[in-house]
């Protein structure tokens, strides 16, 4: 992979489903590969695949979605160092740019500019010694800790992380249930039930389109 380059699944146009951005206008990146394999992924499709892309080219496509926000996603993103000259590029250009990225590899490096959105995973995942607890030091305001929740053992665990670790002075943290595996209803009872200092969220665009590629 040439340092100009990265691997690209997809570029689209469409509405941010989850963060505190819900609901915006965005230009979705999603690089290929990933070295997880959470147990209720959502972007399989990205693990392989894909077409080279210059950073030029990824920049052009960008543009000519007129947007003013870009959500750089995989797989996971991180994993294809190139992503970060990307995303220094695109703040560069005036894009309100977030990262979605797994947790399990350093996020120090990224753009000040951007907002990390830093998935923890849980133990329902099947994942959750790929947890990067370091990363927790350098987040900010600016930044989101995100929980994908599949049941309640799930959600004890997230409890307890949130108490032992401070997290709602560290950055805003979000619940999400997996999709068609756990009720948001009761996720929602559970955090309300708790009082627990977290944006409950769903995933919009799953409710809007389903779940496929390109929403």
């Amino acid at each position: 992979m040439r340092v100009d380059s990265l691997r690209i699944t997809e570029i689209f146009h469409s509405l941010q489903g989850e963060t505190s951005r819900i609901g915006l206008p965005t230009v979705f990146v999603r690089l290929t590969g990933c070295p997880l394999r959470c147990t209720w992924c959502d972007s399989a499709y990205a693990f392989t695949g894909g077409e080279t892309m210059t950073l030029d080219a990824i920049v052009e496509r960008v543009a000519g979605f007129g947007a003013r926000h870009v959500c750089v996603t995989g797989g996971e993103p991180l994993a294809q160092k190139p992503v970060h000259a990307l995303m220094t590029r695109l703040c560069d250009a005036g894009y309100s740019v977030s990262l979605e990225t797994s947790g399990a590899l350093p996020v120090d490096e990224v753009d000040p500019r951007v907002s990390r959105i830093v998935d923890l995973k849980a133990p329902g995942s099947g994942e959750v010694a790929r947890n990067l607890w370091s990363n927790l030091d350098v987040l900010t305001r600016n930044d989101e800790i995100k929980f994908v929740l599949a049941d309640r053992g799930d959600y004890d665990w997230a409890r307890q992380v949130i108490a032992e670790r401070g997290l709602a002075d560290i950055a805003p943290v979000l619940f999400s249930p997996v999709w068609e595996t756990l009720p948001p209803a009761r996720l929602a009872e559970w955090v309300v039930a708790d009082k627990l200092p977290v944006r409950m969220q769903v995933q919009l665009h799953k409710i809007l389109w389903g779940e496929k590629p390109g929403v």
